[in-house]
């Protein structure tokens, strides 16, 4: 009970000082402390150290929170599940990331990563691009694929009307077999 009186004497000397410029803050602080040092060694001597309390630094962590020793265990290896858990989740983000880096990597021709590398390997399982970025993807390339045939690049030409330069070729064509048949020399 009087170290309960000596903590409620150095609460109000610390709420005093707060205060005040930190100068004369360390200063009552030191005497608070001194005050404490002092008073509390001749309390346990009064005393003897009978009834004496724990200090709540003394407690056991669980009985700080108020469960017992098994019950605090078992809080324990449930927060160690669950950290583990979170770890693997994130370590599997990670790695989808890193996928997609490599990918467009890899489209634009860019230098590989050691840590995208290092990062896909980490996560244990197979990582693939997410659903829709394959799909995306997928669309890309078609689209690359009639842009890049001759017929797509004349659609992107503009004020170009297709069907009239097929005509065109194919009277060409014609033309070149006619003065063919008419040469004398083939």
């Amino acid at each position: 009970m009087h170290t309960r009186a000596v903590s409620l004497l150095l609460t109000l000397v610390v709420a005093e000082v707060a205060g005040e410029s930190s100068a004369a803050w360390k200063k009552k602080k030191k005497m608070a402390f001194m005050v404490k040092h002092m008073i509390g060694g001749q309390l346990k001597d009064l005393t003897g150290g009978l009834g004496e309390e724990k200090a709540e630094g003394e407690k056991s962590e669980a009985a700080a929170k108020g469960m017992t020793q098994e019950e605090f265990e078992q809080y324990q290896q449930q927060l160690a599940e669950e950290k583990l858990e979170r770890d693997a989740s994130f370590a599997q983000k990670k790695a989808e990331r890193a996928t997609v880096r490599s990918h467009f990597r890899e489209k634009y021709r860019l230098p590989k990563s050691e840590l995208d590398d290092t990062q896909i390997q980490a996560a244990n399982k197979d990582v693939e691009l997410p659903t829709e970025l394959a799909k995306m993807i997928a669309e890309d390339n078609q689209e690359e694929e009639q842009k890049q045939s001759v017929l797509g690049q004349l659609a992107n030409i503009q004020n170009v009307d297709v069907d009239q330069l097929k005509d065109k070729a194919q009277a060409t064509l014609e033309d070149l077999k006619q003065s063919a048949e008419k040469c004398e020399v083939m």
